[in-house]
């Protein structure tokens, strides 16, 4: 996992494109799709800015030789001062080999111990049964269902289970290495 970059815009749109009938019924995004290539660069321009500026933190998920995107995650600022939110998507060639519960462990880990936050959510669509399991695997607490909080396709909102970890109650280590934005290691 690492931030994208606009290089990695034919990975992305290949990615994308490829999964647009397994995403769309839970990434409102899925639905301005396909989109041309230069799109796909100028998106990646805004995850790398904000990245950079620490205001948001995309991340792609890649194959070891980043020949393939896999998906991508995010440590997500908008639940405001002190709180990640973590999103996830997986090609549809790529589910269930566990990826999204690596990313979200490691996520969390860079999440408490590198930023320091005090809360991690998640926000899954009830409907969604794949993703429902991966909070529960890391041991994140079911707070509740809001409801109508999702953005759906076609202006609808969807009810979301919130799942939270708050620091110092995630016992699920993964092995990983972290960088800082000058390559020095931090994890």
């Amino acid at each position: 996992m690492r931030c994208w970059e606009p290089r990695d815009a034919p990975l992305l749109k290949e990615a994308v494109d490829s999964s647009l009938e397994h995403m769309r019924p839970w990434m409102p995004w899925a639905h301005d799709d396909p989109q041309p290539v230069e799109a796909k660069v100028e998106l990646l321009r805004g995850f790398r800015g904000r990245f950079d500026l620490g205001q948001d933190f995309v991340y792609g998920i890649f194959s070891p030789d980043e020949s393939e995107a896999i998906g991508g995650t995010g440590l997500h600022t908008r639940r405001g001062e002190g709180v990640f939110e973590i999103g996830y998507w997986i090609r549809a060639s790529r589910v269930r080999e566990g990826f999204a519960t690596e990313a979200t462990a490691a996520l969390t880990r860079v999440g408490f111990e590198v930023c320091e936050i005090e809360r991690i959510e998640l926000r899954v669509d009830p409907a969604n049964t794949a993703s429902l399991g991966i909070p529960r695997k890391l041991g994140f607490v079911e707070e509740g269902t809001l409801r109508r909080v999702l953005p759906g396709h076609d202006g609808a909102l969807n009810d979301a289970v919130v799942f939270a970890l708050l620091r110092g109650e995630f016992e699920h280590g993964v092995e990983l290495k972290a960088f800082d934005a000058a390559g020095e290691r931090v994890l």
